[in-house]
């Protein structure tokens, strides 16, 4: 673990508390998007950030006055310079606990976009790739695996984030 590593491990819950705090106070309830972005051969994309640990899927905050496909098709351009040809599929709606009490995710399957080149790493996304879903990266969370296993294996779906 490099010492960049460890001091985001360190002051990421309190980082994280700071950040919900504010958008307690100016939203209300949080509102997040996040993609299952599939290639033809079913691999997914995944980011890492460099504020918070782990591989993730793809997304973000919903700001006011945006739906939730504009949150999600600003942050896949964003996030990996993904570009949505066609509407994506709605997952689901989760509760994401893990984050605040007021916090609830929507979750798209992206199968139809484009993509010029993947990102290199910036202040927000320090990696990001395709990888395939029996062969993700051993720090994914487990509220992605969940998302994955969900819609590539037909898994039940959980409501909370987990």
């Amino acid at each position: 673990m490099t010492v960049l590593q460890g001091v985001r491990k360190r002051f990421e819950p309190q980082v994280r508390r700071v950040f919900h705090l504010y958008w307690r106070i100016a939203r209300g309830m949080t509102l997040g998007v996040r993609g299952v972005v599939l290639d033809d051969d079913n691999k997914v994309f995944l980011v890492k950030h460099s504020y918070v640990s782990g591989w993730h899927l793809p997304g973000g905050g919903v700001e006011v006055g945006e739906s939730f496909c504009e949150a999600l098709r600003r942050e896949l351009m964003e996030e990996g310079r993904i570009e949505l040809t066609d509407e994506p599929d709605l997952h689901g709606l989760f509760f994401n606990s893990h984050v605040s009490r007021r916090d609830h995710v929507a979750v798209y399957v992206v199968r139809q976009f484009r993509q010029d080149h993947l990102p290199g790493p910036n202040h927000e996304i320090v990696d990001c790739g395709f990888y395939d879903a029996a062969a993700l990266p051993a720090e994914t969370t487990q509220g992605t695996r969940l998302r994955i296993a969900e819609v590539l294996d037909g898994q039940a779906r959980i409501a909370t984030w987990r």
